[in-house]
């Protein structure tokens, strides 16, 4: 059991980041085009505090949108809107608080949002954490499971009309998840989604970014058969250096600092395909792929699952409180 739920994610996660770290070395980081502005668009950027987020969320304001970063942390919101101003913006910036390990806050968040009858022209769904050790949210799901996955799951659903209202014909409105190479190593297991019978932080991060692949594709195939103008993607930073990696074992994190400042992203350059996923005019009505280096990729073989993306949808509306449409 335990070489099987532990040692083997353990090892699949590893040789997908060897396997993205020999691509960034022989691979030039993706240079964004000039890109249309965004006067009168407004954005949500979940984790825009920092990191790769921060940098999405101060590229969006600087093309002229309103940008409004939801995270958990105030004082950083705070400090993140004062940097973006001072840097010199077209768009606005604003912060409000959400804590995406809690339905209740998600739930919070939206209603805040709907009060001020604001449009949302895209959606990043950029917050999460990777290897932290096994812990419960308030809401009694796993940690990985509930920030990086199942929090967007419940955000998007309770925007989605929002979206589909304020995007049209030629001009929609984008969702933008963000993902990892390690979805390539991940399984979603059905019966144990908060992995309570043997739990692997490298298990359950795998999970959470293939969740989040699969959900794209089932919400752009429902949003395709709705002839909803609004677009769903997935993309797919490369490794990046950010405060994510923080939670590494000693060991790793040794090997990790010299490697990063030679092979490693920038936030700035790892937010690239995110914004361009946004905002391109490339993307525009292109939905339902999984975007790398700026690149349409072929995402895992089982992301592609039709089967289990249904099955997992129809469970996360069951654990989000949402009735399935």
């Amino acid at each position: 059991m335990w070489l099987q739920k532990v040692l083997v994610p353990l090892l699949r996660l590893y040789l997908c980041g060897i396997k993205v770290l020999l691509y960034q070395m022989f691979n030039r980081s993706f240079t964004l085009p000039v890109l249309p502005k965004q006067n009168g668009r407004v954005a949500i950027v979940t984790g825009g505090t920092r990191g790769m987020g921060l940098a999405t969320a101060r590229h969006l304001a600087i093309l002229g949108m309103h940008v409004i970063i939801a995270g958990n942390e105030r004082e950083e919101g705070r400090a993140a809107v004062k940097n973006i101003h001072e840097g010199g913006c077209e768009g606005k910036v604003e912060f409000i608080f959400v804590d995406l390990t809690s339905l209740k806050s998600v739930q919070q968040f939206v209603q805040m949002f709907r009060a001020r009858g604001l449009p949302l022209h895209v959606l990043v769904n950029n917050a999460g954490t990777m290897m932290v050790p096994e812990m419960q949210t308030v809401d009694g799901f796993e940690f990985h499971f509930a920030l990086n996955y199942l929090g967007h799951f419940l955000l998007t659903n309770l925007l989605l009309d929002i979206l589909k209202r304020s995007g049209r014909r030629g001009c929609c409105s984008r969702i933008v998840n963000m993902s990892s190479a390690t979805h390539y190593a991940g399984v979603v297991e059905m019966e144990d989604l908060n992995r309570r019978v043997c739990y692997s932080s490298h298990g359950a991060y795998a999970q959470s970014k293939l969740a989040l692949v699969l959900f794209t594709y089932y919400l752009q195939e429902q949003l395709t058969a709705g002839g909803f103008p609004v677009t769903v993607n997935a993309v797919d930073p490369g490794m990046v250096d950010t405060a994510l990696y923080n939670n590494l074992w000693t060991l790793a994190q040794a090997l990790k600092k010299p490697v990063a400042k030679i092979l490693f992203r920038t936030p700035a350059e790892g937010a690239s395909t995110t914004i361009y996923t946004a905002v391109a005019s490339e993307m525009e009505g292109v939905g339902g792929c999984y975007v790398y280096n700026g690149q349409k990729t072929q995402s895992a073989d089982l992301s592609y699952d039709s089967e289990l993306q249904t099955k997992l949808w129809k469970k996360s509306c069951e654990l989000a409180g949402l009735q399935e449409n």
